[in-house]
């Protein structure tokens, strides 16, 4: 029975997430994976937060419009600013998740490996071969460069994921 899953790429490099497009185009192609949402996070050494990409959609309006895992990723990632609140950033985050099957742990273990000099790709798919993607993903893994998080959620979490976007899109028209 197909599920939804979210995986979370993330790589020891600030260029490694653009190998994962590749690697997630190539699964794409061989149909592995049904992609609903994909958001890539680069963060440069030197930056003072992580940039949001997008592999199917162009430019950065369409991450505010529309992508949930964009909404989520923001939250997590650029939302309180480092230092005081962030651990209630991430509490507050996962209480709005708590539908889904992400739970604060999987957020607390996304944002701390997200740091800078490091990139991650998140892609959420409605149907996926797990061991397909370990393999594709763990290629790099002989560099030491890349680590696989995934969760499986529950019926309707893209759903609960939507509403994360409502609120961003709504006033802007």
């Amino acid at each position: 029975m197909p599920s939804t899953t979210l995986t979370v790429w993330h790589y020891d490099t600030a260029m490694g997430a653009a190998a994962g497009e590749v690697r997630l185009k190539d699964l794409l192609q061989q149909g592995a994976v049904g992609v609903v949402d994909e958001i890539t996070v680069t963060w440069v050494p030197g930056a003072d937060e992580p940039h949001l990409g997008h592999l199917l959609r162009q430019g950065p309006a369409s991450i505010a419009r529309g992508s949930m895992l964009g909404a989520m990723a923001g939250a997590l990632l650029l939302g309180p600013a480092a230092g005081t609140g962030a651990g209630a950033g991430v509490a507050a985050l996962a209480g709005r998740l708590r539908d889904t099957g992400i739970d604060q742990d999987f957020l607390e273990e996304v944002k701390h490996r997200i740091t800078p000099g490091t990139s991650a790709l998140l892609v959420l798919c409605a149907e996926d071969d797990l061991q397909v993607v370990r393999a594709f993903v763990e290629r790099g893994l002989a560099r030491g460069d890349v680590r696989l998080l995934h969760t499986r959620l529950r019926e309707g979490a893209p759903d609960a994921l939507q509403a994360l976007v409502e609120p961003a899109s709504g006033g802007a028209g």
